[in-house]
């Protein structure tokens, strides 16, 4: 596995991290985003639905997390986590396309149901960035299983 530099502020760079060590940074991460999604259908649950949509959000930005950690790359800003994703992953196809959208939608509705005073959240959207958040869990949770020895 080589090791590459990129120096810009934002960017925190990961030692370089054998196979084993970034695939347990991934698991872990992993774990992370299944703690988000069972806290977001908790929240649903009880009605809390900025918070679930928050994080379901979580839950989708730790799986690509989980991802990146296979390529050492992490960044202090959310874009530069989704950047990356959607450069390394989306745009090489390792990823559906239509996951952009998800991630997409997912970042913007997260940053208003947190900034902006009066955003109504309504259980249909959060039902709806639950299924998504779950999905794309799914699809890493996949992606980051080795295959069965043959």
């Amino acid at each position: 596995m080589s090791c590459r530099t990129i120096r810009m502020w934002y960017v925190r760079e990961l030692s370089c991290l054998d196979s084993g060590s970034a695939m347990e940074l991934a698991g872990y991460r992993l774990g992370q985003a299944k703690d988000c999604l069972k806290a977001a259908e908790n929240n649903m649950q009880a009605g809390l639905y900025k918070d679930a949509l928050n994080r379901s959000y979580y839950c989708i930005f730790h799986s690509i997390r989980a991802v990146l950690a296979l390529e050492s790359f992490d960044s202090t800003k959310h874009s530069g986590i989704i950047s990356e994703f959607h450069k390394s992953f989306i745009k090489t196809g390792k990823f559906d396309k239509r996951f952009s959208a998800t991630i997409r939608q997912s970042f913007q509705v997260r940053n208003r149901s947190d900034y902006e005073d009066f955003y109504i959240v309504s259980k249909d959207e959060v039902i709806q960035q639950i299924s998504n958040a779950t999905d794309f869990m799914q699809a890493v949770t996949e992606y980051l299983t080795p295959p069965p020895p043959q």
